[in-house]
This record gives C-alpha cells, structure tokens and sequence, in this order.
C-alpha cells in the first residue's frame, strides 16, 4: 500500500507511540510486506529469525522489536510490538469504511455492463466495459476489474487474508489493505473465493478461467490464459505463471511458483515450486510419468511377495 502523501519518520512514530533511528524527516512513502516492499515502504518483523531478510530487503525503514544495527540508507522504528502496530498503521491509512447501500456511490461502472440483483459493489471499486455480474457476489473495497469478465453467482472478492499471529489468549489477524485485481477476459465461476492482499494486489491475469467453488488466497498472482478447475484451493503469495492448468482439487502450499504452461492434474498436492511445461501428479508431488510408474509398480507388490514365498519353498 502506497500512502497519497509522503510522511516522515517522526510522523509515523508519533501514530504508533514508538522510538525511530534515523533522521526525522525520512521519508515514508507506504508499508507493505516482505514479497513486495520497494524503497520508501514499512516492513515489520518480530523474530530475530527474520532480522537479516527484512533489514536485507528493499524496504527502507523497518519496523523492528528490538534496536539493531541500522543499514546505512534505512531507518528502523523500535516498537514492543511491530505486529500491532502494522495493524494501527492499516487501520489509519486504509480504515474500514461502512456502505449502506448495494453499488457504492464511489464505485466507477463501465459502458454496457450488467450487474444482477443481490450484489455488492463496495467503495472505489472499478469495473470495466461489457462485464456481466451474476447475482449475490460480493466485491470488496478497492477491487479492480477489467473489461469483457463474467464473474457468476455467489462469488466474493476481497475477503481478507487468513493470517494470523498466535496469542496466549488467542489468535491475532493480519489487518488486509490491498486489492484484488482481475484483468480483461477474465472467467469466474460460482461460489469462488478471491482473498485480497495483505497490502498488495492479489492478481487474476488476462484470459484465465476459473471453475466453481475455486479458492485463491492472499497475494497470489495468476498468470495469462490459465485454466483452474473446481474445488482447486490455491494459499497465499503463489506465483501462477502463464497458461498454467490446474485439475479440480489441486491445492498448494504458500510462496511457491507453478511454471509456465504447467499441468497438475487432479487432487495432487502442490508442495513445492515445480518448472513449467511438464504434467504433475500426486502427493508429494512428482512428474505425472514417474508417479504412475511407480503405483503400477506397487501394484505388483503382491504378486512380488507371492512369488518370493513360493521360492522359499
């Protein structure tokens, strides 16, 4: 999340009530996580696990629970508590905004498109020419969708990421201030789930096709042309890469990156990134061919084992 203005270092440590190390006049020009910070922007981190990344990272002032040597060009913020205060900085430049109505006023509607009963269009939401919604989707705040999309009944765009920090009393969320973005052409089924970024944009690339009941979690950007049947459970801040197809009950494990043109054919568990251009099946996942060569071969495990005590004999 980029800020409308630019902020000083003193400024944005007097909202959160903490020390800062470096000048005061720093300046701040967003906050966002790890995967996508760039010069200007806040980063949190709260494990010395995870120091070196973030201080390492393109981000240049880094909100930190301990005081540390401070790389020459950042600036840290020292707070006791650097996920809460991430959280009171989302709540002041993004704060919630209530609708009360069913198509926001602020929301911007293109030519010739169709938007059925019982929808949702929440605040700043862009919608581009020649789209049809189906009736009960919800559209979140700040979601941006292109032209010629067809997003079918009961789907929600926007939730919040499922991120949290555990307490002793409980579990802590990840306030969620970015967007969802569906480029032209797009193809969304019933029932689908598209969870918005943590700060940036959770992407759906040109031409991609998505079947029902199909969930896509925070972050994630899914490339060109893809092909992504039902029940398919996509986790937080995946890569999808270009004409990807993914068979019904695929699910993936977070931060990973799915190949160009790679096929996962259904209920394989995607564990790791795998290369484009080849088929994959199974749990752990391996290259369709070897898998299945190696069930045939378990297969014959009886028969094997028939054999030796027949031997024996």
């Amino acid at each position: 999340m980029k800020f409308n203005r630019k902020h000083s270092l003193k400024e944005i440590a007097t909202l959160i009530n903490s020390e800062f190390v470096g000048d005061e006049d720093f300046p701040v020009l967003g906050m966002n996580e790890i995967h996508v910070v760039s010069s200007g922007d806040i980063v949190f981190v709260d494990h010395p696990k995870y120091y070196d990344k973030a201080l390492e990272s393109a981000a240049t002032i880094i909100l930190i629970n301990k005081e540390v040597d401070c790389p020459q060009g950042k600036a840290l913020l020292i707070s006791d508590d650097p996920f809460r205060d991430f959280n009171t900085l989302t709540k002041h430049f993004r704060p919630f905004q209530y609708a009360n109505v069913s198509i926001s006023d602020s929301a911007a509607i293109g030519k010739n498109t169709l938007i059925q009963p019982n929808c949702f269009v929440g605040n700043n939401v862009t919608i581009g020419d020649n789209c049809i919604i189906h009736s009960n989707v919800s559209i979140y705040d700040n979601t941006v969708i292109g032209n010629n999309v067809i997003i079918s009944a009961g789907t929600i765009l926007g939730a919040d990421a499922f991120y949290y920090k555990k307490r002793p009393d409980g579990f802590d969320q990840l306030l969620s201030s970015g967007r969802v973005v569906v480029e032209d052409n797009v193809g969304i089924g019933a029932l689908c789930t598209i969870d918005k970024g943590v700060t940036g944009d959770t992407t759906i690339g040109e031409g991609t096709k998505i079947d029902n009941q199909v969930h896509v979690g925070h972050d994630t950007v899914i490339g060109k042309k893809c092909l992504i049947a039902a029940q398919t459970g996509i986790a937080g801040c995946v890569i999808v890469e270009d004409e990807v197809t993914l068979w019904g009950q695929v699910g993936t494990t977070s931060g990973i990156t799915i190949g160009t043109k790679a096929v996962v054919m259904g209920q394989t568990g995607v564990t790791k990134s795998i290369d484009g251009g080849k088929t994959y099946f199974g749990t752990p996942i391996e290259e369709s061919r070897e898998k299945l060569k190696q069930l045939a071969n378990i297969k014959k495990i009886p028969q094997i084992l028939d054999q030796l005590k027949k031997d024996d004999k």
